[in-house]
């Protein structure tokens, strides 16, 4: 198990380095001079080149990658060109809104979908099965921007219950914080909870087809009991693998709600950076998301070797 954790390991590297050089040659790509952006269009030809220079832009192209992951692999990530200080204090920052803002959407998401498609399997080809799939589509249909300006109509001018945008600080306390990321939080998990949904119900019914679900019904248990005793638990394997994966798209999904809302997370910080043409904060943001993602799939694969033994020796 240690070789194919190794070897899986290696992947992730080997992946992230990749994926590093493709966002590099991405975002050298992007039309915009940053220093011209800096200094406007009034700046002189001396003054342009001296920025660049002191930004280092006019260094090839390798040198400068090798630099940046240089930089990356030790902490550094350079400074942001707008705001002139260390971009993974920026990164800090923001993720103190945007992390527990996905951990929120990510509970919600499982109260919502698990319930309902375990209850959805239980009642297969019935009324509240049909109902709670047609619900589902819908949840994953909508886009979470557009549900999220309704929430705010409803909820915040309408009602007046729940702010409209806008982060009071952790320091305000954690009730006025919860309170801001709630809208939020509403509008990024329901197209995740009706994926969940859908994995839950046709995982819950793939379970109570298996034989030794059988052979305990036959032995006298009650298809209630079979459900929540055996089909419920070993259902949820797969449900929390998709729960992993899912956390990244929530991070990543921040950056349009974090904009509707005006929270300032991670989302709205590469948002800006994007506007602004800062391209050592644009690399840094999109870095962290793609290694996020990586690092969750390896975590996945980690687990369905801990859960599932028949995989370990597949690996041997």
């Amino acid at each position: 198990m240690s070789a194919l954790i190794l070897r899986r390991l290696g992947g992730l590297i080997l992946t992230l380095a990749c994926v590093s050089i493709l966002i590099f040659l991405l975002m050298d790509v992007l039309p915009g001079d940053p220093a011209a952006i800096m200094l406007g269009t009034s700046a002189s030809p001396d003054t342009l080149a001296a920025l660049r220079h002191e930004l280092g832009l006019d260094q090839p192209l390798v040198l400068r990658y090798l630099q940046w992951l240089a930089g990356a692999l030790t902490g550094d990530l350079g400074r942001s060109y707008t705001y002139g200080v260390p971009v993974a204090g920026l990164i800090g920052e923001r993720l103190l809104v945007t992390i527990p803002l996905a951990i929120l959407a990510i509970i919600l998401s499982m109260l919502i979908a698990i319930p309902l498609g375990v209850a959805s399997a239980a009642r297969r080809n019935r009324g509240f099965d049909y109902a709670a799939g047609v619900l589902s589509q819908l949840f994953i249909a909508v886009p979470g921007f557009w549900v999220g300006l309704l929430l705010v109509l409803a909820f915040s001018i309408g009602l007046g219950w729940m702010p409209a945008g806008g982060f009071p600080g952790w320091q305000a306390g954690i009730g006025p914080a919860l309170k801001a990321l709630l809208l939020p939080a509403i509008a990024l998990a329901l197209p995740q909870a009706g994926v969940l949904t859908r994995v839950t119900r046709s995982a819950v019914l793939e379970v109570m087809n298996e034989d030794f679900v059988r052979t305990a019904r036959a032995k006298g248990l009650t298809r209630r009991a079979a459900l929540w005793r055996h089909a419920v638990p070993n259902a949820l394997v797969p449900v929390m693998t998709i729960l992993g994966l899912q956390f990244t798209f929530l991070i990543a999904g921040a950056i349009l709600i974090e904009n509707v809302f005006n929270l300032p997370g991670l989302g709205r910080l590469a948002y800006q950076a994007l506007n602004q043409r800062d391209i050592i904060v644009m690399q840094d943001v999109v870095l962290f998301f793609a290694g996020l993602v990586i690092l969750m799939n390896f975590l996945v694969d980690l687990s369905y070797l801990v859960l599932d033994p028949r995989l370990r020796g597949r690996g041997k």
